[in-house]
């Protein structure tokens, strides 16, 4: 049997920048532990899974699929960069303008609109905590460095540390977070996920509302580079603390990348970004 499969950094004009996901469109569908073993293979945050869902339909016409993510470990619920890196690759051949993928969040419709694509998901707004019930999460993250406010999104099981205000960019950028003693500090199962975010600066060139990384090590992931789903957490948060809808955000880690944020009235967000095609090849089992 042969895959098509590609690797697609998301979230980024610029090769080797941005979120990679690997990306394998299916003439049918395969077995839960093949998808596990091929997303282990790939040893990528996500590899993503795109089938048909009429047999009659191919990849150049139809406009609906099913679309499933795996992290090296597990699948997942929700995946952002995976999903653009998705529709990348299908809008290369296909004549739609719109294409849907069925989830295990419900339908995602992503837009291509010239080079960018625009993808539907749903807001996952959080909740605020009391910072002593994380205390040792948010001490294996940010040591003693002072932070502003807590926040859980219980239904995604993502924890968002604010950094003070007082914290220049470059506390946010040089953590070292250790992604072994930050899944020992919580175990409770309450917590898949851990933002760290701060302020941007919007009067600076490119006007970023502001910054955040992402790490879950509880998925097999110690570090994320840039992270959609993440994004329908901390579009909710910061839409209400900076009192706009349309967001400008930048995932500072190594590789860095940016995301366009409008959270909707009908309680949605729509999260738009570039892709890069990086390699194209055959799995062969």
């Amino acid at each position: 049997m042969e895959i098509s499969v590609f690797t697609v950094d998301a979230f980024t004009n610029l090769p080797f920048k941005g979120n990679p996901a690997a990306v394998c469109p299916l003439l049918h569908e395969l077995s839960d532990d093949l998808y596990q073993k091929i997303a282990t293979e790939m040893n990528l945050a996500e590899t993503a899974f795109i089938t048909k869902i009429n047999p009659s339909d191919n990849f150049t016409t139809g406009s609906r699929f099913r679309l499933r993510w795996f992290t090296p470990t597990n699948e997942v619920n929700l995946c952002g960069h995976a999903t653009l890196a998705s529709a990348a690759v299908l809008f290369q051949k296909n004549e739609n303008s719109v294409l849907v993928f069925e989830t295990r969040s419900g339908d995602l419709a992503v837009t291509q609109q010239g080079e960018r694509y625009i993808m539907d998901f749903p807001l996952n707004p959080p909740a605020q905590e009391d910072p002593n019930d994380f205390k040792d999460i948010i001490k294996a993250a940010v040591g003693n460095h002072p932070i502003q406010d807590v926040y859980l999104c219980s239904n995604t099981k993502k924890l968002m540390v604010r950094l003070a205000d007082s914290c220049d960019r470059s506390v946010l950028t040089s953590l070292k977070v250790d992604p072994v003693a930050l899944q020992s500090s919580e175990r409770s199962g309450r917590v898949k996920g851990l933002i760290l975010t701060m302020k941007g600066s919007p009067d600076c060139q490119p006007g970023y509302d502001f910054y955040s990384r992402y790490f879950s090590p509880w998925n097999g992931i110690p570090e994320d580079p840039v992270t959609g789903s993440a994004h329908t957490v901390l579009g909710s948060y910061w839409s209400k603390k900076l009192g706009k809808k349309k967001l400008l955000a930048y995932q500072c880690s190594r590789r860095g990348g940016e995301l366009e944020l409008e959270v909707r009235e009908d309680g949605r967000i729509n999260i738009a970004g570039h892709a890069v095609f990086v390699l194209q090849g055959t799995i062969t089992l």
